[in-house]
């Protein structure tokens, strides 16, 4: 069996396009949306399709096409699997919109104490706004997951060769 690319291990090679489907995905939407190329989208988190989702559930489907549905590695990666895209649609969706309160809170601050006061004790470095796109909606973790699943069924030859 001839080795992978990356780290000689095809496992890893399948599982990157599988995340890197994922996250043009996003880079591509970007540009019809707001009709510009927005190559910063390659790195973010949250949006459609979920790359967690996608990137871990083609783990699942490689694993299982290279070692079989009841090897203790399959155990092991749909456990972690099933952990991270709960993480995406769960605790980091929720960390998502905490931010997006904060962020409308901080606005109104000026409102409250007078703007005077709001200049005399907030500087304009200090007023970076947190980021709210975290995490995933379950349709885009659902998304994520049926694409790794796609990527790892379409690389069964290169898995298995």
């Amino acid at each position: 069996m001839n080795p992978g690319i990356i780290l000689n291990n095809r496992v890893l090679d399948v599982v990157f396009i599988a995340w890197f489907i994922a996250q043009f995905y996003k880079v591509l939407t970007s540009i019809f949306k707001k009709g510009k190329l927005d190559i910063t989208r390659m790195w973010d988190t949250g949006g459609m399709p979920s790359s967690h989702s996608s990137t871990v559930s083609c783990l699942v489907t490689c694993i299982a096409i290279r070692y079989g549905i009841n090897s203790d590695l399959f155990a092991i990666t749909i456990i972690f699997a099933g952990i991270v895209m709960y993480d995406a649609a769960g605790i980091r969706r929720a960390a998502g919109k905490q931010a997006g309160v904060i962020n409308s809170l901080i606005e109104k601050i000026p409102l409250f104490i007078g703007r005077a006061q709001y200049n005399k004790h907030f500087s304009k470095e200090k007023e970076a706004k947190l980021k709210e796109l975290l995490g995933h909606t379950p349709f885009e973790v659902l998304v994520g997951c049926i694409l790794g699943i796609i990527i790892g069924l379409l690389f069964r030859r290169y898995l298995q060769g």
